[in-house]
């Protein structure tokens, strides 16, 4: 396995069990454990527990925001409300693919570093600008950073009921009642 690959391996060990068991459950002896390795080769790829963490929540943050930057409208729409509802759609099927690195963004365990906070405060940031630049103009908003947060929290909470309660609240149901709620702006 190359030093790359071994890297990639150790950083998805890390996600599974946070995952599985949250922040807590994380040592260096867990992952190697998990690996089926022995603790110095972790140690030759991260200095230690924080390194390993920071570079997992790292890879995890670029891996949400690149499949949000590929769904997310951006300037004005022809049809703002229709771009907007292929957006969630986009945006919930993603959640659904990969349900650990969303739980992470959207739902972060107890005990989580600072460090996932501060990602996700920033990641929230540039959405809600990259939204305020499709509502504002598209559904003539009166304030569009106002009218982004509350089209990014109706995303945000109907992502949490998709990764708690799939059964109940399929995207075609989630999406369907934003249809309904955009209708009414």
């Amino acid at each position: 396995m190359s030093a790359a690959q071994r890297r990639e391996q150790l950083l998805d060990v890390t996600r599974r069990i946070v995952g599985e068991h949250g922040f807590h459950a994380v040592s260096i002896e867990a992952v190697a454990r998990r690996a089926g390795i022995s603790r110095p080769i972790v140690y030759g790829h991260f200095d230690d527990l924080a390194g390993l963490l920071e570079a997992m929540l790292d890879r995890e943050s670029v891996r949400a925001l690149s499949q949000l930057a590929g769904v997310l409208p951006r300037g004005a729409l022809p049809d703002a409300r229709a771009g907007l509802l292929a957006a969630l759609r986009g945006y919930l099927e993603a959640v659904r693919a990969d349900p650990v690195t969303w739980r992470l963004v959207l739902m972060p365990p107890e005990g989580a570093p600072e460090l996932l906070r501060e990602r996700i405060t920033q990641g929230r940031a540039a959405i809600v600008a990259a939204l305020a630049e499709v509502v504002g103009p598209g559904l003539d908003s009166p304030d569009a950073e106002l009218t982004a947060r509350t089209v990014s929290a109706i995303a945000d909470e109907g992502a949490r009921l998709l990764l708690t309660d799939p059964e109940r609240f399929p995207v075609d149901r989630l999406v369907d009642h934003a249809a309904w709620l955009l209708r009414r702006i």
